[in-house]
C-alpha cells in the first residue's frame, strides 16, 4: 500500500518545523540500537569499560551535527578510529560516520567538504582495509558506502539552495507584478485626468461663449439666443456622457451598466458642429480614404482635435479656425489652424489674448503631445501663417511605425 503523497509531504514539513536538537537526538538514538548489538553478543568479558565510553563518543555528538557539523566530524572520526583499535567491542558498520559525512557534504564549508572527499573519504577506507585485513569486496563495500552518503548530502544542500532560489525568484516575480500594477494604476490615473481635462475643458468653454453671448443675443436675435441655449445643454449633456464613461473606468465591471464608447476619429464632424454652434466659423477638410486605426489611435485623435479647439475657443480670440484630416498609406495627419492669437502668444512670453496663461504652456498641449506619443505618433504646435497651428502624425493599423 502505498503512502500518499500529501500525507509524506506533511511529515516532512513537521520535521522541518522541529527543533533541531530533537531530532538529532533521535537520529542518535536511532544510530545507538544497531550499536548495542555488539555488547548484546559479545562474550564475557570482551566488553570493557573503554570500549563503552568509545563507542558512546561515536554517537553522542551527533545531537550538535547541524550547529558545529565539522566539530561534530571529527569527533566522531576519532571516536570510530579508536573504536576500530580498541575493538572491545566493536563496530560491524560506523553509521555514525556515515551521518557526518552527510551532514558535512550537506552543511559544510567548501573547504570541509572537499577536505572530507579528498583526504577522509579516499584515505580512512585504505587505512581501514590495512588495519582490518578487509577483502577487496569488503574494501570496495567500505568505498562505496560513505561516497554514497556524500552523494545524499550534496543532492540535499542543492536542493535546499534552488528552493532557496526558486523563493527569491518567487520574491522577485512578487515584487514586479506589484510595480507593474502600480505603473498600470498610474498610467490609468493619468489617462483618466487627460480625459476628464479634455472634456471639461472643452464643455466649458463652449458653454462660457454661450453664455457670455447669450444675454445679448437675447435682447437683439431671441432666436439665436435660443440656438445658444441648445448649444449650452448639449455641451452639458455630452460632457455628462464623457464622464460617466471616463469615471465607468474606475467602477468593477459588475457595477457599471452600459458604458459609452470611447470618442473616434468619425466623430470629429460632429465635434466639429458643436464648436460651429458657438458661432466660430470652423471648416473641416478630408484628404484621401479612411483607413483602420488602433483603438487608441482612435480616442487620440478625436481628443487632439478636441483640445485644439478647446484652445481656439478659449485662449485665441481667433475668427475662424480650420480642421484638417489627411490619409496616407501609412498615417493620419490632424491638423487644426486658427487666424487668433497664436503669434502674439509667442512673442509675449506664453500670455494668451486677455493677459492670461497662453497655449505655449499648461496641461492641454502637454496632453496632446502625450496622447499621439502614446500611440506610437508625434505631434508639434506653435504659430501658422497667421494664427496658431497643432498637428499630429497618428500611425495606421500595421502602418510604418
Amino acid at each position: 500500500m502505498s503512502v500518499p503523497s500529501s500525507l509524506l509531504a506533511g511529515v516532512v514539513d513537521r520535521l522541518r518545523n522541529t527543533n533541531p536538537y530533537v531530532v538529532d537526538g533521535a537520529l542518535a538514538a536511532a544510530v545507538a540500537v544497531p550499536l548495542s548489538v555488539p555488547f548484546l553478543t559479545s562474550p564475557p568479558g570482551h566488553v570493557t569499560l573503554l570500549g563503552v565510553v568509545l563507542n558512546v563518543g561515536t554517537v553522542l555528538p551527533l545531537i550538535w551535527r547541524r550547529r558545529a557539523p565539522f566539530t561534530v566530524a571529527v569527533l566522531v572520526y576519532v571516536f570510530a578510529a579508536l573504536v576500530s583499535l580498541h575493538h572491545r567491542p566493536g563496530q560491524m558498520l560506523q553509521y555514525s560516520g556515515l551521518v557526518v559525512i552527510y551532514t558535512i557534504a550537506d552543511r559544510g564549508r567548501p573547504w570541509q567538504r572537499r577536505l572530507f572527499l579528498w583526504v577522509i573519504l579516499l584515505t580512512f577506507p585504505p587505512a581501514s582495509f590495512l588495519l582490518k585485513r578487509n577483502t577487496l569486496a569488503e574494501f570496495m563495500f567500505t568505498m562505496l558506502l560513505p561516497l554514497t552518503a556524500y552523494l545524499l548530502g550534496t543532492l540535499a544542500r542543492t536542493n535546499r539552495a534552488r528552493i532557496v532560489a526558486v523563493a527569491q525568484r518567487a520574491a522577485e516575480l512578487e515584487r514586479g507584478r506589484e510595480a507593474d500594477a502600480a505603473r498600470a494604476a498610474a498610467e490609468e490615473r493619468n489617462r483618466i485626468a487627460g480625459d476628464m481635462h479634455d472634456v471639461l475643458a472643452h464643455a466649458v468653454s463652449v458653454m462660457v461663449v454661450q453664455a457670455e453671448a447669450g444675454p445679448v443675443l437675447l435682447r437683439t436675435e431671441p432666436r439665436r439666443a435660443e440656438r445658444a441655449f441648445d448649444v449650452i445643454a448639449e455641451a452639458g449633456r455630452s460632457a455628462m456622457e464623457e464622464l460617466s464613461r471616463t469615471l465607468g473606468a474606475l467602477r468593477s465591471a459588475s457595477d457599471v451598466g452600459v458604458r459609452v464608447p470611447p470618442p473616434t476619429v468619425a466623430g470629429i464632424a460632429a465635434l466639429v458642429d458643436q464648436v460651429r454652434g458657438t458661432g466660430l466659423p470652423v471648416g473641416l477638410t478630408v484628404h484621401g480614404t479612411a483607413r483602420p486605426l488602433p483603438v487608441g489611435a482612435e480616442t487620440a485623435g478625436y481628443r487632439i482635435v478636441q483640445e485644439a479647439l478647446t484652445n481656439t475657443l478659449k485662449h485665441a480670440a481667433a475668427s475662424s479656425a480650420e480642421v484638417r484630416l489627411d490619409w496616407t498609406d501609412d498615417e493620419l495627419v490632424l491638423t487644426v489652424t486658427d487666424d487668433g492669437a497664436g503669434r502674439a502668444a509667442a512673442v509675449d512670453g506664453g500670455l494668451g489674448p486677455n493677459g492670461g496663461p497662453g497655449r505655449w504652456g499648461g496641461h492641454g498641449l502637454a496632453g496632446i503631445r502625450q496622447r499621439a506619443a502614446a500611440c506610437g505618433g508625434t505631434a508639434e504646435m506653435g504659430p501658422g501663417q497667421s494664427g496658431f497651428r497643432v498637428r499630429a502624425r497618428l500611425p495606421l493599423a500595421g502602418g510604418g511605425r
